[in-house]
């Protein structure tokens, strides 16, 4: 076991009702991002490379990012066979279980087909239909995920996308990750290529001659990869995405009951993802904190991956409020990606909940639940976009198309509204469109 590290390697509390307005704004800010203009400018470097030499710049791409030479870019049938015989009957099984589970929540977000009268003889309608081409993005850059494969492809299969993709680094040894390849074909996955980073995301958004284009990229990633999905989104001629997504960030909100090695844990557990993950914790107790402070530096000399989780926090918050109304108070201003209530009767809290991507209720549920095996989503917003986004669901999939249709009996009815409407705003070509059906039926419009 390794030595216990000083407590010191961990910042102090911040008083939050001796904090002014621009101090209190400091501690709601997230650390540096990685992405600047040099990420931007390689980036953009990359997708442009990838539109001009297609197949030829991702086999060079791959040479000089994975330092791999491949014989092909896409996975054939001999790979993925090689994958099964690699993974033992307990991988398998527990991938089978979260992906049931997360099957068993995402069906239950389908929308029933939407068809009203809203006045007589007039009918609007809302059909739901898969977006046509996928492409889902599973990143490997410090470790495989085969948990995000399953947050991707499963909804992309219930949806009923004609076209699902996946692109994902490849291995030292050339070939993709087993686990990554298992999810993929049990999910429906038609086609999986060896791709990572920024060209990953430029040919799924324009394609190439291996490579099918999508309509959609979803999935997380790097800075280079994250900004290389914000470009391809902005033109007309890439692809749409599914969410901002950037480092991981988790707050906690904790009272003088929570278990310090818990709380400790779970801030840990996201601290370990990267050096620029966030970890917050907020609690009306002091003793508390100054109790999660020691014991994170007792469990994080015992991580492997403990100089990355170093990194991330020591640009942690730890905030001391007066009250839990306060804490929600500050919780709802940072809108955290994962929020974690280690409180009493954490359940009656959840009203208090305004902003949040994904909230874990009580001392038994482990952030890793949800970004493993609970059901949920866990490609969620980051960077206090959980303001105004959601996590992945199943909707993120599919477009929701209105549909109207209107009687003879129904435009007599509503069209001398929109004519006269039409007139309000000087578009008297709209109000041609109407008047002239209008005086066909022998009725009067509203000019």
């Amino acid at each position: 076991m390794s030595a216990v590290l000083p407590p010191d390697v961990v910042p102090p509390l911040s008083d939050w009702s001796s904090c002014d307005a621009r101090q209190r704004e400091a501690l709601l800010c997230r650390p540096a991002q990685a992405e600047d203009a040099g990420v931007r400018t390689a980036a953009r470097a990359i997708i442009d490379a990838v539109r001009r030499d297609g197949d030829a710049a991702l086999e060079r791409f791959t040479r000089e990012f994975d330092g791999v030479s491949l014989r092909a870019l896409e996975v054939d049938e001999v790979e993925f066979a090689a994958a099964e015989r690699a993974l033992d009957a307990a991988a398998r099984d527990a991938m089978g279980v979260a992906i049931a589970n997360v099957r068993r929540f995402h069906e239950a977000q389908e929308l029933p087909r939407l068809d009203i009268e809203t006045l007589p003889g007039v009918r609007c309608e809302r059909l739901v239909v898969p977006i046509r081409a996928v492409g889902l993005y599973v990143p490997a850059g410090v470790a495989p995920l085969p948990s995000t494969a399953i947050m991707l492809a499963v909804p992309a299969q219930i949806a009923g996308c004609p076209v699902r993709v996946l692109a994902t680094p490849p291995r030292a040894d050339g070939n993709a990750d087993p686990a990554v390849l298992h999810v993929a074909r049990r999910c429906g996955v038609q086609r999986v290529f060896k791709l990572g980073g920024a060209q990953a995301i430029a040919a799924l958004a324009y394609g190439t001659s291996s490579v099918p284009r999508v309509d959609k990229i979803f999935g997380p990633g790097s800075a280079r990869v994250n900004v290389a999905k914000q470009i391809v989104a902005t033109d007309p001629l890439g692809a749409a995405i599914d969410l901002p997504a950037g480092p991981s960030e988790v707050l906690v909100i904790a009272d003088e009951r929570a278990r310090p090695d818990f709380v400790a844990a779970d801030l840990l557990a996201q601290a370990e993802h990267s050096p620029d993950a966030q970890a917050m914790l907020v609690s009306d107790s002091r003793t508390l904190i100054e109790r999660v402070r020691t014991e994170i530096a007792q469990q994080l000399a015992t991580l492997s991956r403990a100089a990355i989780a170093q990194r991330s926090i020591s640009t942690s918050r730890f905030v001391l409020v007066r009250d839990l109304d306060t804490a929600f108070e500050v919780s709802n201003a940072y809108a955290p990606e994962h929020l974690i209530l280690q409180v009493s009767d954490a359940r009656t809290h959840l009203q208090q909940v305004q902003a949040a991507g994904s909230v874990f209720v009580g001392p038994w549920s482990p952030e890793p639940i949800g970004d493993y095996c609970s059901g949920t989503n866990h490609v969620l917003p980051t960077n206090g976009a959980a303001r105004a986004w959601s996590g992945l669901s199943l909707l993120d999939f599919t477009r929701r198309i209105t549909v109207q249709e209107l009687s003879s009996d129904g435009l007599r009815h509503l069209g001398p509204v929109a004519s006269r409407l039409a007139a309000l705003e000087g578009l008297d070509g709209h109000a041609r469109a109407v008047d002239l059906r209008l005086s066909a039926l022998g009725a009067r419009g509203g000019s």
